[in-house]
């Protein structure tokens, strides 16, 4: 028993010892030690850190904010000295010894791919302004490029060595959207790919013409040989390259130089002409035979048939929705674009919108098309082409605009007109012009599959551009020429005029705006059968309510595209 007690406490001291010898080992080995984070680094040079002297010998803080770099993705999972591994490898300034980051520690796989891309051989030769991780994802606050914010920032710098891509590139519809904020249409990346972007003429290039239809399939996937023709980067002023674009921006401008430039002088001249006799009380009666006690009620002259008052209604409804919805994204650079786009809830809905809007606009052309054809085939034969009734110009709608020149400048009195003037007949053919450039090219662009299956890739290009400049055009003539003429100026006030709401015109006003047709109509004995009793008190209030909102809309839209185009001039495009 004794000898079983001492073996017993021989163990127990052995056991004791060997459990005291491990804790004194263990307490004697040095901790490893731990890895130095932000501001471990910050700890030895400070808050405003990582000073160095810089080429004009004075010291520059090299030290990134660190809210930039919280904001990054890699802030959850890395630290500085992660990246800069040795102290020496510090961010650099002008003049400073450059930093020896290896992303490639990291992302292997994407190294080796960029090693064999353009950009990398570039700067395997040395060529410093070779593009490398960070010149496309940045350094201290890199995003996860799944991000919008990531994707858009990519392209914007992309567009910091390749400017006049870039500037190309917004000119088009995949750059409007971008601009807009939204990375759904085709970006840099998405056609040139990423890594292993090549040369154009490389024939391991995405975009080389043997790999392009492939590419432009990624995203349209019924895309025909025709895509491989469209230009994204085609501009309007190198002929050289581009010649089609360069004559067709060319013929845009002089057209919409030569439409303002007579119109908007027309309009001032009309102004002060009728300003200056409405002051004489030259251009109408001073007391109203409406306004005279126990006065019969005047009667008005019936001009426009309800149908021709519905369809201008939703024809203006219409116009004014593809302009705001159209020159958002012609315009995308500019801050109003963007809420109305994003109140809209992004392009794709505001694309939608003007498509419907669009259908409604050339339903109702077409509809006057089938009603005029069917009206004029009945008297084919016997209408009188180039007389009064007709829409037809002539000579005397020049003469006619002639002595209304004469008039502006006090030279001769002021003409009188029949049925359409000759500003009415430029406003009635300026919409067959509209339809034929703004319709038929906002067709081939909505529907690009089919357009490139029987026309070449380069036709988008141009169907783009006057798309766009013609409803310009359309849009400024509209709320100013157009808004001019038939409520703005003096002899209108106060504005609207509601005759295409309420369809008759005062007989006083028909008798001075439209003399001839007046006199005819009376030598004819015909007046009496278009004489109408005045529009009821709720109806003119209610047309002149509407009037009001929809100049104000247009005013407004007008302002909205002034501002674009005058915050892009100067840009080339």
């Amino acid at each position: 028993m004794v000898k079983k007690m001492t073996a017993i406490r021989l163990l127990a001291t052995v056991f004791f010892l060997t459990f005291v010898s491990l804790v004194h080992a263990a307490s004697s080995t040095p901790a490893a030690p731990e890895k130095p984070d932000a501001s471990a680094c910050l700890g030895c040079h400070g808050n405003q850190g990582f000073e160095m002297p810089g080429p004009d010998g004075k010291m520059k803080s090299l030290h990134v904010p660190g809210e930039k770099f919280e904001k990054s993705v890699h802030a959850a999972f890395l630290v500085c000295v992660d990246c800069h591994t040795d102290r020496g490898e510090i961010p650099h300034k002008e003049g400073l010894p450059k930093a020896k980051v290896d992303c490639g520690g990291c992302h292997s796989d994407q190294k080796a791919a960029w090693l064999t891309s353009v950009h990398g051989q570039e700067a395997q030769k040395g060529n410093l302004k070779a593009a490398t991780c960070s010149s496309c994802h940045t350094k201290h606050e890199i995003q996860h490029v799944a991000t919008d914010e990531a994707k858009l920032a990519i392209v914007q710098n992309c567009g910091s060595c390749h400017s006049e891509n870039l500037r190309s590139y917004t000119d088009t519809y995949h750059g409007q959207v971008n601009t807009l904020g939204y990375t759904y249409t085709a970006k840099c990346f998405d056609c040139h790919a990423s890594h292993t972007i090549q040369r154009v003429k490389d024939p391991k290039s995405t975009v080389h013409p043997d790999n392009r239809l492939q590419t432009c399939q990624k995203c349209h996937k019924g895309a025909t040989p025709g895509f491989v023709t469209f230009q994204p980067h085609a501009n309007t002023h190198d002929f050289n390259r581009y010649p089609i674009m360069w004559v067709a921006s060319k013929f845009m401008l002089a057209l919409l130089a030569g439409v303002f430039a007579f119109f908007w002088l027309h309009s001032a001249l009309w102004f002060y002409r009728e300003y200056k006799d409405r002051k004489e009380g030259k251009s109408r009666p001073h007391v109203k035979a409406e306004a005279i006690p126990g006065a019969k009620p005047e009667k008005y002259y019936r001009r426009f048939a309800l149908g021709w008052r519905i369809g201008h209604f939703f024809f203006a409804l219409s116009v004014m929705t593809l302009v705001l919805t159209g020159m958002a994204v012609f315009y995308a650079e500019t801050h109003w674009a963007k809420a109305i786009i994003d109140a809209m809830g992004g392009p794709r809905t505001a694309g939608y919108v003007h498509r419907i809007c669009a259908a409604i606009m050339l339903g109702i052309f077409f509809a006057h098309l089938v009603y005029v054809t069917i009206k004029l085939g009945k008297v084919w034969r016997t209408f009188d082409w180039l007389g009064p009734d007709s829409l037809v110009p002539n000579l005397r709608d020049l003469q006619g605009a002639i002595d209304m020149f004469k008039w502006f400048f006090g030279t001769g009195p002021r003409p009188m007109f029949d049925r359409w003037t000759y500003w009415e007949k430029f406003d009635y053919w300026a919409v067959f012009w509209g339809m034929g450039i703004i319709g038929f090219s906002g067709m081939m662009l909505a529907f690009p599959n089919v357009t490139a299956s029987v026309l070449p890739g380069w036709i988008f290009n141009i169907a783009t551009l006057v798309h766009g400049e013609e409803a310009f055009l359309a849009a400024v003539f509209l709320f100013t020429v157009h808004f001019f003429n038939n409520h703005l100026r003096p002899d209108k006030y106060p504005p609207p005029d509601i005759v295409m709401f309420t369809g008759a015109v005062a007989l006083e006003e028909f008798k001075r705006e439209h003399a001839v047709e007046y006199k005819r109509l009376v030598d004819s004995g015909q007046l009496e059968k278009y004489l109408v009793d005045a529009p009821s008190r709720p109806m003119t209030i209610g047309s002149r309510i509407l009037g009001l909102v929809l100049i104000t809309c247009g005013l407004s839209l007008l302002v909205m595209v002034m501002t674009g185009f005058l915050g892009g001039v100067g840009v080339a495009h």
